[in-house]
């Protein structure tokens, strides 16, 4: 079974949970089982649509982790937000046997930073269960992404970059229609491609699907605000806000309260 995720109406705000000793923000913080299901349950309770789980860091020089591990870290966790709620529940990874097995405990979207690149199973894995998949663009890999990022002009890269993806994805069968969007913020991008990638984030809606913007807690924010990691909310609150009006229909946050507030009164003002 495959949860329906509908980005035609308010956007949807999906809680971030990061099963890891090292990711960038919460890395440790929910490592332990009953850590990481204590806070999903708690992001259900604030208003998520949609718990985004994950076992292997993608920050800045991360190292990948053996599918074992990963799954290891994140099966448990899903099957058992599964045996509590029916909220939607995405797989962040970009190797197809994890992305199988996760959808089999209970995940209904493989969010895969690499839009279909770094495992050439993925696309023919989500194609066979039908799942949801988030292709999101990446300049390089984690471990080198943001050793000198550069473009010639980001958005128009990012969107050729986009067109090549979805025509391989639906090639090799994946659905169209459960094709999402994420144009990678921090993800091989300088200060200036986050910044002019959320001006213009409407220019993506010209290719005819949902758009995901992850800017919680990320770095450029502290370079605009001059704030250290853990004072980073009032940036990311604002980016949230300016990616809702520009047409976000999925925000990816850490702090699901917070954010479902925000999303709330932008869609609020839109509507009026």
């Amino acid at each position: 079974m495959v949860r329906e995720i509908q980005c035609n109406g308010s956007p949807l705000v999906m809680g971030i949970l990061n099963i890891t000793p090292d990711s960038f923000y919460d890395g440790g913080r929910y490592y332990k089982i009953e850590d990481a299901i204590t806070q999903a349950l708690q992001m259900i309770e604030d208003g998520a649509d949609i718990i985004d789980v994950g076992g292997e860091s993608t920050r800045p020089f991360s190292e990948l982790i053996s599918v074992d591990d990963e799954l290891e870290r994140v099966i448990p966790v899903i099957e058992s937000i599964r045996t509590h709620s029916d909220i939607a529940i995405s797989i962040d990874t970009n190797k197809a046997q994890v992305a199988r097995e996760a959808h089999l405990a209970g995940a209904d979207i493989v969010n895969d930073i690499s839009g279909f690149m770094f495992d050439p199973d993925m696309a023919a894995t989500v194609a066979k269960f039908n799942i949801y998949a988030v292709i999101m663009h990446i300049k390089g890999t984690p471990k080198d992404m943001q050793q000198n990022p550069r473009y010639e002009d980001v958005i128009s890269e990012i969107k050729a970059f986009f067109t090549e993806r979805m025509a391989f994805a639906m090639k090799n069968g994946v659905n169209e229609e459960r094709i999402i969007l994420d144009p990678g913020i921090g993800f091989g991008k300088r200060v200036e491609d986050n910044l002019r990638i959320i001006r213009q984030l409407g220019d993506f809606k010209e290719l005819g699907r949902p758009i995901l913007m992850g800017t919680s807690m990320k770095s450029f924010i502290t370079h605009i605000t001059d704030s250290p990691l853990h004072e980073r909310v009032e940036g990311t609150l604002a980016s949230i806000a300016i990616s809702v009006w520009n047409g976000a229909n999925i925000v990816r946050v850490h702090d699901v309260k917070k954010a479902k507030k925000v999303v709330k009164l932008v869609s609020a003002i839109m509507s009026s």
